[in-house]
């Protein structure tokens, strides 16, 4: 089963037999101070690089997202996302994820967003999914839908998989397609919750083989609180393609991750004739040849000083 989402311009196809799907997270202020302090003053410079940079990393999908932290985010988070979508799609041209929990936000969002975006997300509890999947089945959209409902997160995969159910059928229900819904498990932190990671693959395969549906994660919630990130969360984001999972919301401007995924689609089977992965090892090697040459012209630059100086 694929998920079809679309700016104006590029189609990106989400399934099991594609090469895997990078979702960009930068553009979130959440823990990034700077970052919120700027969007709530208008300045939407540091989101125009981060859109950047990261469609020049590898990202496929822009996650956007404007969670200040505020008292009053029904008022301000509207028109704040709305506008920094407006700015990523003028300076990249991937389709884009609407990431919030209010739903003015959601809805302003949509309503400015090109082609076929991603609504992230709606959870299992009914007050969400009464008033989060009439936007998307409006909209056209895909949706992200997370696997907790009122009682919370559960740590038993299997109640978790019946959210996902219900959600998928709650969506058929409004005529959204479940092509059109990509299941978030939940990667719960590693070093709080024992065999998180092993619960999550569990989730993918049910979702994949009883559901038919695309699945993804917040994949460096994995790591929380742990030493070498990096390392964990390309470590995790390669046994779950393995798994079965088809995208995920990550930071593609990590080398590891990046390289991880590439790994993992040409094992799969998923890059024709490893083209993909050739490439990035000679972009990879042009970098280091470019990095030496700086380091070695500044080590001329160096020792004249020091002559002239001596």
């Amino acid at each position: 089963m694929e998920t079809v989402v679309k700016s104006p311009t590029k189609t990106v196809v989400i399934g099991p037999d594609r090469p895997f799907v990078i979702i960009g997270e930068r553009i979130n202020p959440t823990g990034r101070k700077k970052l919120a302090a700027e969007m709530r003053e208008g300045d939407f410079s540091r989101v125009r690089k981060d859109a950047i940079a990261q469609v020049e990393a590898g990202a496929h999908i822009l996650d956007v997202n404007a969670g200040l932290g505020v008292a009053n985010p029904h008022e301000v988070e509207p028109q704040v996302l709305a506008e920094a979508i407006r700015v990523v799609q003028e300076v990249v041209d991937v389709p884009i994820s609407i990431d919030s929990s209010v739903v003015p936000a959601l809805k302003a969002g949509l309503e400015v967003a090109h082609g076929k975006p991603i609504v992230n997300s709606v959870t299992g509890e009914e007050e969400r999914l009464e008033s989060v999947l009439p936007l998307v089945a409006e909209h056209g959209a895909a949706v992200i839908a997370v696997c907790n409902d009122e009682s919370g997160i559960s740590y038993d995969p299997r109640v978790r998989f019946e959210v996902a159910k219900k959600i998928v059928a709650r969506a058929e229900s409004y005529g959204i397609p479940r092509q059109d819904v990509i299941i978030d498990p939940l990667a719960m932190p590693a070093g709080a919750v024992t065999g998180s990671g092993a619960h999550l693959f569990q989730i993918v395969r049910w979702v994949r083989d009883e559901l038919g549906c695309n699945t993804t994660c917040g994949a460096s919630n994995i790591s929380f609180g742990l030493p070498n990130r990096p390392a964990l969360n390309a470590h995790f984001v390669s046994m779950a393609i393995a798994a079965g999972m088809t995208c995920a919301i990550t930071n593609p401007l990590e080398e590891a991750i990046m390289t991880a995924i590439r790994a993992a689609d040409v094992l799969m089977g998923h890059d024709e004739n490893c083209m993909n992965w050739i490439m990035m090892q000679r972009q990879l090697a042009k970098a280091a040849e470019q990095k030496g040459e700086e380091g070695t012209a500044t080590g001329r630059r160096r020792g004249r000083r020091e002559r002239r100086t001596g």
